[in-house]
């Protein structure tokens, strides 16, 4: 592609396949996903560009959610949202856990086998999970915040390995 692969260009692009494969809007997924950074790289492959930007949200999810049911090490900050916690909100975590980690397992097979089909049935599997995880993640969030006064405590003990 020589000429400079824009924004207009990638929403043009991203039609087509959105309406071949019955996709969510550009629109929502930039939304969630900021799927616009897809310009800042020429591809051929938009929608394994896309999936990329979809997936890494997912990624970005998993590493926080490893943190604070496996905090070994992790900044303390993490210490301090596990004590705002209870077994539910833990509970949750682990079934956002295997649900984000499957992915992880399905991009194997996507990065293996390319197909055009498979990445966009990836997109839209991926999309509509992440509209139910974003929910359950907000709840979580609420529980952290409205605890937040009441577990985290300077109580001159602190601890600076």
């Amino acid at each position: 592609m020589s000429e400079e692969f824009d924004l207009e260009k990638l929403k043009k692009e991203y039609k087509i396949l959105q309406e071949r494969y019955d996709l969510p809007s550009f629109e929502e997924l930039n939304e969630d996903f900021q799927i616009e950074k897809a310009t800042e790289s020429e591809t051929d492959f938009i929608l394994k560009e896309i999936r990329r930007y979809v997936t890494d949200k997912f990624f970005t999810y998993l590493r926080f959610i490893e943190s604070i049911l496996t905090p070994t090490d992790g900044p303390m900050f993490v210490f301090a949202i596990i004590k705002t916690l209870g077994i539910k909100e833990r509970e949750k975590l682990i079934e956002l856990y295997k649900k984000i980690a499957k992915i992880e397992v399905d991009l194997i097979e996507l990065d293996i086998e390319y197909s055009e089909e498979k990445e966009a049935n990836s997109i839209k599997r991926y999309y509509e999970m992440w509209q139910e995880m974003k929910k359950e993640l907000l709840e979580i969030v609420e529980v952290i915040k409205k605890n937040w006064d009441n577990k985290i405590e300077d109580n001159g003990k602190g601890y600076f390995g």
